[in-house]
């Protein structure tokens, strides 16, 4: 049996003729950047989140880019932010003119270790960037209690946890704003790139809003030297057609991960944890952790089981960030984490007898 990592064509067959009409509507109005699907989405999207603002950028990198200008962090400034995390989080703060700061995760969740950020914070030190990583929140009770005792930002990079849940608050709603990527892979995804801002801050929607429009906060009327970042029409359009659908996906992903947590029994291979009433996973993806992982990748593709390693290099030993002169062993656990995750197959539309193979595969690697 052929198993990919991730299909996205069980729900996009299902949804075919709305987003057939979605693409036919844009294209009948002939209206192609900031129109009235993209107006639609962002309040739609931002009563999801449960927020005031929501601002559709191009990136989920330029929507966390687009914060940290509007708050002004950027040369001399220093972000913290987890050593666990595809680099577009550390990307961000570089792009402002900032210094990301690497704070370890907790091995068992994958997200930044809250314990350890005091020690992390200097004079220098303006917000603390925290990644719901694999669409699992972080402590954000104590971030946020760090972030007040020190006058910080608390700024969510939201990208893998469209609808993931912390205390009944979901993600996007829990610091000062948050950066979300629309790549088609996350559990709410465009058919193309594309991003969003979501805060409850009036006064940095509106500079969010103008930097990424040249600056502009009129035609032809620039207050900042901005830059050209915006969600256009046709993918708003087909954001709409998937954004109602978006809790059913995310219910789907759990009962997957329900089977693996349940099914899979190989003292070889190290599960996440589950999901919880105070954190309430949504599965962007299912990383198992083993002491042998190049080798059960091997024997999983031998028996047509797809996987990806996120991610095998951490940011601190890539060559993008060698300026900052941080020594291999420097910080264990994410270097742990790089040599031992695998990312099994999680998406919505997965047959029972595709979860069966994959759990019995799993438990019979030695």
């Amino acid at each position: 049996m052929e198993i990919p990592f991730a299909d996205l064509r069980p729900m996009h067959d299902e949804l075919r003729n709305e987003l057939d009409a979605a693409y036919k509507k844009v294209m009948d109005n002939s209206w192609f950047i900031q129109g009235k699907e993209l107006e639609a989405f962002e309040k739609e999207f931002a009563a999801y989140v449960g927020v005031k603002h929501c601002i559709g950028v191009a990136t989920g990198l330029d929507a966390l880019y687009l914060v940290l200008k509007a708050y002004g962090i950027g040369r001399g400034d220093e972000v913290i932010v987890p050593s666990n995390t595809f680099i577009a989080t550390a990307l961000a703060v570089s792009y402002a003119g900032a210094t990301p700061v690497f704070v370890e995760p907790v091995l068992e969740t994958f997200n930044i270790d809250a314990s350890r950020i005091e020690a992390a914070i200097t004079s220098k030190t303006k917000a603390i960037m925290t990644v719901q990583l694999q669409g699992r929140c972080c402590d954000m009770d104590e971030i946020n209690r760090i972030a007040k005792k020190y006058e910080l930002k608390v700024i969510e990079d939201a990208a893998q946890a469209h609808g993931a849940k912390y205390k009944g608050n979901k993600a996007g709603s829990l610091g000062d704003a948050a950066g979300f990527s629309f790549y088609p892979g996350k559990n709410l995804g465009a058919l193309g790139d594309g991003g969003c801002v979501t805060t409850n801050d009036d006064e940095l929607a509106a500079k969010v809003r103008a930097l990424g429009n040249y600056g502009s906060d009129y035609k032809y009327h620039h207050i900042y030297k901005g830059t050209n970042s915006r969600l256009d029409e046709m993918q708003a359009a087909f954001l709409r057609v998937k954004l109602p659908h978006l809790e059913k996906w995310n219910e789907a992903r759990r009962q997957v991960a329900a089977r693996y947590l349940s099914e899979i029994k190989n003292p070889l291979i190290k599960l996440p944890l589950p999901t919880s009433e105070e954190y309430e996973h949504i599965y962007h993806v299912f990383v198992i952790r083993c002491d042998k992982r190049d080798e059960l990748e091997k024997y999983l593709l031998d028996n047509g089981i797809h996987t990806v390693k996120h991610y095998p290099i951490p940011m601190h030993m890539q060559g993008a960030y060698a300026d900052l002169h941080i020594a291999e062993g420097a910080l264990p656990i994410a270097e742990e984490i790089s040599q031992t995750v695998l990312s099994i197959p999680m998406y919505y539309g997965m047959r029972d007898d595709q979860v069966d193979y994959v759990i019995d595969k799993l438990n019979e690697f030695a």
